[in-house]
């Protein structure tokens, strides 16, 4: 397989509002534009000193995992020829200070998986995918923390 390139740019906009002269008091925010598409600008966790109205790395981490995830499962449903009509997720990610630095320790994907009301005979395969979607999705397989999944899968109506 040939390698895929993805490529950005960041930079620091925070720095119109002045130099990083006082760790309390820098600006964090930055803007990461990507060719053709949308910029986003974001800030560090409101826990780090950021701007609690942005996005900061570990949402767009969080988002990065549970996206991941629903991309390759409704790719492996479409395959199998289950009839999925909504996928929702929340996830929830847990940072801890771990060998002296704080990092991700764990994240729980709780996908909602809905199926078409004539599907029932599809739940339990619809249920399985779920661990291969994890073995397949590139973001969760990058990363050094333990990703789990708590499937939800129901019928339409």
């Amino acid at each position: 397989m040939e390698p895929h390139l993805f490529e950005c740019r960041l930079a620091w906009t925070g720095a119109a509002h002045g130099p990083t002269l006082d760790y309390a008091s820098y600006v964090r925010v930055y803007r990461v534009d990507f060719a053709g598409k949308p910029s986003i600008v974001g800030s560090a966790a409101a826990a780090f000193r950021g701007d609690a109205a942005l996005h900061n790395p570990e949402d767009l981490l969080m988002a990065a995992l549970a996206s991941c995830h629903c991309l390759s499962y409704l790719a492996l449903a479409a395959r199998a020829k289950i009839a999925v009509i909504a996928y929702e997720d929340t996830a929830t990610g847990r940072m801890e200070r771990k060998d002296g630095a704080i990092r991700f320790v764990d994240v729980l994907l709780r996908p909602r998986v809905t199926l078409a009301a004539n599907s029932a005979g599809d739940i339990e395969r619809a249920v399985t995918l779920h661990a291969k979607a994890h073995a397949e999705c590139f973001i969760a397989s990058s990363v050094s923390f333990p990703v789990r999944n708590e499937p939800t899968v129901v019928l339409a109506g």
